[in-house]
């Protein structure tokens, strides 16, 4: 067995939710496994990008090892370069 993360963020809260998985288990099989749980069950997992400790996913057939983080990435509100240049522009 292995055990891995399976992580979310909203701008004022994170959710971690620790999974225990058989060897050999998958990205795919690390979100399958919180499917159903709040708050994954609301979100379109199939859609949404994915990563492990911050590298970009793109086959969810990759195999994981223990201690691995599976993150679920969300659309942004706003693009962090267009962010910035509005915050700049605020300061002036």
């Amino acid at each position: 067995m292995i055990a891995v993360t399976v992580a979310y963020a909203l701008p004022d809260v994170q959710f971690d939710e620790p999974v225990e998985l058989p060897d050999g288990a998958s990205v795919a099989d690390a979100l399958a496994a919180v499917a159903n749980q709040e708050p994954f069950a609301g979100l379109n997992l199939a859609a949404l990008p994915v990563g492990v400790f911050n590298q970009l996913v793109s086959d969810r057939s990759q195999l994981l090892t223990d201690g691995d983080r599976v993150e679920i990435y969300r659309e942004l509100d706003i693009d962090p370069m267009t962010a910035r240049q509005q915050r700049a522009a605020n300061s002036k």
